[in-house]
């Protein structure tokens, strides 16, 4: 199949990519970019360890088109560190328990950190509520609620960006 030449901006940067136009956006990230932290889990949407975000918004890369995306920006657990080091969901996902085989978590803190940014204090049902469209096999959900209250504490104790 032949390739064409997109461009994609991801985790703040620009590149120009050759590409099927059927090549989905997980294989690119995976495949042509070495950004490992999404994974492949179900390819039919029913599992999000392949979350990213699109514009803000999480979204299952398993299933989409790579050249549909030119002009986003797309966020993938790679591009989400807090000035070098580990962003709060991540640290408190560590913290807390919040993965065991870790196959989920990419996926888990993508729609966490999505959460948190449009809603700073998130109750236990909002938290299940935004991360009921992942999947976890090892935890029962527990420690991941808790990791998400964490994060959003912290958050909330940090002093806004000038």
């Amino acid at each position: 199949m032949k390739k064409e030449l997109i461009e994609l901006r991801i985790n703040g940067r620009t590149l120009e990519l050759a590409v099927q136009s059927n090549a989905l956006l997980l294989d690119v990230l995976r495949q042509d970019l070495n950004l490992t932290g999404s994974k492949r889990g179900c390819d039919d949407s029913s599992c999000g360890a392949c979350t990213v975000q699109v514009d803000g918004i999480p979204m299952l890369s398993c299933t989409m088109l790579a050249a549909s995306y030119q002009g986003c920006e797309i966020t993938t657990v790679e591009g989400i560190s807090d000035g070098g080091g580990l962003a709060a969901p991540q640290k408190a996902y560590g913290d807390f328990g919040g993965s065991q085989c870790g196959y989920c978590t990419p996926g888990m803190i993508m729609t966490s950190v999505a959460l948190l940014e449009r809603n700073k204090n998130p109750s236990e049902q909002e938290i299940r509520e935004a991360i009921s469209g992942n999947l976890c096999r090892c935890t029962g959900y527990v420690n991941i609620v808790k990791a998400v209250q964490a994060a959003a504490k912290k958050l909330a104790a940090k002093p806004a960006a000038a």
